[in-house]
C-alpha cells in the first residue's frame, strides 16, 4: 500500500537541481490515441509562486501541477477500460487499489485521508528514478510490490478515484525525490525557454504534439443537456423525430485563454444559419460546457440533416487563428 512516506513527492519542488545520468526513456503510459481517444489536459507547472506556465511557456497548467494529466473525454471511454502501461522497465516500489471512485468536488476532504493519488503504483528505476501513476479505476491494479515490469506492460486501468474530477492518468516523473518535467529532461536549468532532452522515447514524442486547447466531446440533444449527464454518457442520439422539443447543439471543450472567441452555430437542411451563440472570454477556462439550440416551432421542424459547428479561435502573433474544432450532425425525421 502506498503510504505518505511514498506520496510525499507531491509536496516537493518542481526545479531542484539534479543531475541528468542514467535518465530513462519513456514510453507512452497509456493505451489510447492522443487528440482522439485521449487527450493531455495539464502538464507539471514551472512557474515559481502563483502564476502558472508549461514546458511550452503556454498555460496548460494549474499551480503547483507536479504530472501530466492524461485525460479521457467521458465516463463511458473510462467504462470501456483504457491500459495504463508501464513508461520503463522497473519495479514495482508500493500500489494502492481498492478506493472509491467519483468526482472529488462531490465527496468530502475528510473522504480522501491523505489518499490524493488514489488507486496508484509506484515503479522504481535505475539511478534513483521513479514514475507514478495516479487515479486507477478500483480493482484494477494487476501488479505487486517487488514485482519487475517491463516497459508497455499493463499496470491498471484509467480512473476517477482519489483527487479527481475528471477519468485520467496523473503520470509523475521524479529523481530522487526531486520532480521532473518528462517533456524537459533532467538538465538542471531545464525550462520552457531553454529546454533540455525529452525523456519520452521516440514513438511518444510522435504522437504526443503539444495541443494548447481541444474539444473533448460534440453531439446534439433535444432536451436542455445537463453538462454532467452527457459527460456521464446522456445525449448521444445522431437522429431525432420531428416531435422533438428542442434542437440543441453542445461541445464540451478545454484549454480555453483570456480574449479567446468561442463559436457555436447550427446550420438547418438548407444550409441556412439556424442557431448561433458567441463568447469572448474574460480569464482562463480550464474546460467548458456550451449549447446553442432553439425550440421547436408552430409550424414544426424542417427535417433533414442539421450540422453542428464548434470553433474556438486565438490572437497569435498578431492573427486570427482557430486552435480547437468540431464539428456533428444530426437528422431530424417523422416517426
Amino acid at each position: 500500500m502506498l503510504t505518505a512516506a511514498t506520496i510525499a513527492w507531491l509536496a516537493m519542488p518542481a526545479h531542484a537541481e539534479i543531475e541528468a545520468a542514467g535518465a530513462p526513456s519513456l514510453a507512452l503510459p497509456v493505451d489510447c490515441t492522443l487528440g482522439q481517444t485521449c487527450f493531455i489536459q495539464f502538464y507539471v507547472d514551472l512557474a515559481p509562486g502563483p502564476e502558472i506556465r508549461d514546458h511550452t511557456c503556454g498555460r496548460l497548467t494549474y499551480d503547483g501541477h507536479k504530472g501530466t494529466d492524461f485525460r479521457l473525454p467521458d465516463y463511458p471511454a473510462m467504462r470501456a477500460g483504457v491500459d495504463v502501461l508501464a513508461a520503463a522497465d522497473g519495479v514495482v516500489r508500493a500500489i494502492r487499489d481498492g478506493e472509491l471512485e467519483g468526482e472529488a468536488d462531490g465527496r468530502s476532504v475528510e473522504h480522501l485521508e491523505g489518499k490524493d493519488a488514489g488507486n496508484a503504483v509506484v515503479l522504481v528505476h535505475a539511478n534513483g528514478w521513479e514514475t507514478q501513476y495516479s487515479h486507477l479505476m478500483r480493482g484494477s491494479v494487476v501488479v505487486r510490490p517487488g514485482e519487475r515490469v517491463k516497459t508497455g506492460q499493463v499496470l491498471g486501468k484509467i480512473g476517477l478515484s482519489g483527487r479527481s474530477n475528471f477519468p485520467h492518468l496523473d503520470f509523475a516523473v521524479r529523481q530522487d525525490g526531486k520532480v521532473i518535467d518528462p517533456f524537459l529532461g533532467a538538465k538542471p536549468d531545464a525550462n520552457c525557454e531553454k529546454p533540455s532532452v525529452s525523456l519520452w522515447n521516440e514513438a511518444a514524442r510522435g504522437v504526443m504534439p503539444y495541443r494548447p486547447s481541444g474539444v473533448l466531446l460534440a453531439g446534439f440533444a433535444a432536451v436542455e443537456p445537463n453538462k454532467i449527464e452527457v459527460r456521464k454518457g446522456a445525449e448521444r442520439a445522431l437522429a431525432f423525430d420531428a416531435e422533438a422539443p428542442l434542437i440543441v447543439f453542445y461541445a464540451d471543450a478545454f484549454g480555453i485563454l483570456e480574449g479567446d472567441t468561442e463559436e457555436l452555430v447550427i446550420f438547418a437542411p438548407d444550409g441556412s444559419l439556424f442557431a448561433r451563440h458567441q463568447s469572448v472570454f474574460s480569464r482562463d477556462v480550464q474546460q467548458r460546457f456550451q449549447y446553442v439550440g432553439r425550440k421547436r416551432p408552430s409550424e414544426g421542424w424542417r427535417l433533414g440533416t442539421y450540422r453542428g459547428e464548434y470553433r474556438l479561435t486565438r490572437s497569435i502573433d498578431g492573427a486570427t487563428r482557430i486552435v480547437a474544432s468540431t464539428a456533428r450532425e444530426a437528422v431530424i425525421s417523422e416517426r
